[in-house]
């Protein structure tokens, strides 16, 4: 963790996905900030949450947890007090205002009642899984059990809005498109209907490649980076989706959330 990295730490009583996917949310709208998160999952005692606040104040970071129970809620606020750390409650407003606008009943304080074991998260474990060991089209045999084919350049985020689809139920094959290699058949012999197709503004691009250079300390202005061969290759991809005759999402200026909601709604 390098110098000046925000230090984020995810406290919860049962697993913290709920509160981790938040975070992500967030962290996603500031792009290319480096981020150091650590996560406390199954927090049943006092003691417990005291260690994790004093970490997180030797970090100067911020916690954001999930927590049910009455005396651990007391307790992270009492040590947020006390180290002068920031605190943000996931659930606990979402809960009040349930309770304040609809039932007026308590609620279950149940640790993990938003992870029972039902179909639903079942499913979206398999099609997580599915989507990393099928990320940049390692395994092509895969496109056939994809339930989403994204195409995209370099660049086009694919693996990340690959796992944010999974983790909504989707087994997702991510394929990179490069004008001196011609598409596999398993990908021109699938329907339409289940491919989308990635593009991008050339400009938006060249900024995002640039800067990914320079976070891997390697120089500007290769090939990579020429708004030339950036051009070459959107054309390339826009003609291969017009052959297909598949969804293209244009994802500039737009977060991983909003790309994904459009591709949930338009398949």
């Amino acid at each position: 963790m390098g110098q000046g990295t925000p230090f984020i730490t995810i406290c919860s009583d049962s697993v913290g996905d709920t509160a981790e996917a938040v975070v992500q949310a967030v962290i996603h709208q500031f792009e290319h900030r480096e981020v150091s998160i650590k996560r406390y999952g199954n927090v049943r005692h006092e003691e417990e949450l005291r260690r994790l606040m004093e970490e997180a104040a030797e970090h100067k970071g911020f916690v954001a947890y999930t927590l049910v129970q009455p005396e651990l809620r007391e307790t992270i606020r009492e040590e947020a007090v006390r180290l002068d750390v920031r605190i943000v409650d996931i659930m606990g407003p979402m809960m009040q205002a349930f309770i304040d606008t609809f039932s007026g009943a308590p609620p279950t304080r149940r640790p993990g009642v938003l992870r029972q074991m039902d179909d639903n998260y079942f499913r979206r474990m398999e099609a997580i899984e599915f989507t990393v060991a099928s990320d940049d089209g390692r395994d092509l045999g895969a496109m056939l059990k994809a339930d989403i084919v994204l195409m995209g350049i370099s660049r086009t985020s694919k693996t990340p809005l690959g796992i944010f689809l999974a983790h909504r139920g989707k087994k997702v094959v991510n394929y990179p498109v490069v004008p001196e290699i011609a598409p596999p058949q398993q990908l021109l012999g699938l329907p339409k209907e289940r491919l989308v197709g990635l593009t991008i503004a050339p400009e938006a691009m060249l900024k995002i490649r640039s800067e990914r250079l320079r976070s891997l300390g390697l120089p500007v202005g290769s090939q990579y980076d020429s708004l030339e061969r950036i051009k070459e290759e959107l054309e390339y991809a826009e003609a291969l989706y017009n052959r297909i005759g598949c969804l293209v999402v244009d994802i500039t200026d737009k977060a991983i959330e909003e790309t994904a909601s459009l591709i949930l709604g338009r398949l």
